[in-house]
């Protein structure tokens, strides 16, 4: 082995050795990445299922109350009470008791035995809009598959042979993820939020804490060149990186049923450009910072928050102001998340990702040499 190779060996040796000396930064590097996997794709939820319901029938007849029972025949809403008049809906959305409510009138079979539109009112808590516009979807379903009954109903009691009559089925195909469940979406890019927070955090951290407790200038001081004193240190968060990205991936499959339908070796590329992009943003911080606790805070600004608000994460980039969207692209996280949830889900290779791949190349390069410039001047 040449002599840069046992400098380096030797850095990585010793960036090892403190590691497992620090119970609480290896449990951060290799426990959290896990705990955090699990916390978020169980927490977070954009699943809407079983919404809780309060109908007042102010009917009573059988047509208001075959009517009612669709609602709790579909799975979708729960009926958790029957209010005697309108009022019972003040007071159950008032109490977080429900969040659909549905009023039949007076008059609503009698509306629909003379042939009339019948109205109905169906009111929606809107204090949480996602389940708000999804209670609102479902409902609106819900009345046009009723209504669709009922004119099969009189059809045949008319003697119409509705199959002469031409009508437009939608059949509908989910590509990707056919259930919609919301763990399959998540999981991909959660993986790159969690690495982009290991990785840009951490070392942005231990790099100020060893300036501050005087080790950083020891090393400097050595026979180390400073790209084998990068290089060594950079080493170890590299391959713990990959150790948790295999750890989340592995999760995923198993516990969330996460595809991988594309090409592996695309989404490796990925990771290892974004890693090293994750490093740099990590290297960049910690030569800037005074502190370590302002190394923190600025970690924090520029690693969580864009992974978790600017990737496409939890909210598709086209639906954002067009500014952030443009500021979006400053951030690895948004091109990793688009190859992570491409390879995973849709089956992409090399062809259909190589502008992220691109961009994140891009990136680690400016990233990494505008770290080293920084630290060799701060030496």
């Amino acid at each position: 082995m040449s002599g840069a190779g046992v400098r380096i060996g030797a850095v990585v040796r010793k960036e090892f050795i403190h590691v497992g000396r620090d119970p609480r930064l290896l449990a951060v590097v290799l426990i959290m990445p896990i705990i955090q996997l699990l916390l978020f794709a169980y927490a977070i939820s954009f699943d809407v299922r079983h919404l809780p319901t309060v109908v007042v029938d102010l009917d009573h007849t059988p047509d208001s109350a075959a009517y009612l029972r669709a609602y709790e025949a579909s799975g979708l809403f729960d009926v958790v009470g029957h209010g005697a008049d309108p009022t019972a809906v003040d007071t159950a959305f008032d109490r977080n008791e429900a969040q659909v409510a549905v009023i039949v009138p007076a008059g609503f079979a009698a509306s629909l035995a003379r042939g009339e539109q019948a109205q109905v009112g169906v009111l929606v808590d809107g204090s949480e809009p996602n389940s708000a516009r999804v209670a609102q979807t479902y409902s609106m379903a819900l009345n046009q598959l009723y209504g669709r009954a009922l004119a099969v109903e009189w059809a045949s009691t008319q003697g119409v042979d509705l199959g002469q009559i031409g009508l437009v089925e939608p059949r509908l195909r989910t590509w990707y993820n056919p259930d919609r469940a919301s763990s399959i979406f998540l999981v991909p890019g959660l993986m790159v939020v969690i690495i982009m927070i290991v990785t840009a955090q951490q070392t942005a951290v231990t790099l100020v804490r060893e300036r501050e407790q005087g080790t950083a200038e020891q090393l400097m001081v050595s026979p180390l060149r400073r790209i084998e004193l990068m290089v060594g240190k950079l080493t170890p968060w590299v391959i713990m990186a990959f150790l948790d990205i295999v750890v989340i991936a592995v999760l995923g499959v198993v516990l969330f049923g996460v595809p991988m339908r594309g090409d592996p070796v695309a989404l490796a590329v990925g990771a290892t450009l974004f890693v090293a992009s994750c490093l740099g943003i990590g290297l960049i911080v910690s030569a800037v910072a005074p502190s370590l606790d302002t190394a923190n805070m600025a970690a924090f600004l520029v690693a969580f928050l864009p992974a978790f608000l600017l990737s496409g994460f939890a909210f598709a980039l086209d639906q954002i102001p067009p500014v952030l969207e443009w500021i979006s692209r400053l951030f690895p996280a948004r091109y990793m998340v688009t190859i992570s949830r491409s390879v995973l889900l849709k089956g992409a290779g090399f062809p259909e990702v190589w502008p992220q791949v691109a961009a994140l190349a891009a990136y680690a390069l400016i990233s990494l040499l505008i770290a080293v410039r920084l630290h060799g001047r701060r030496a």
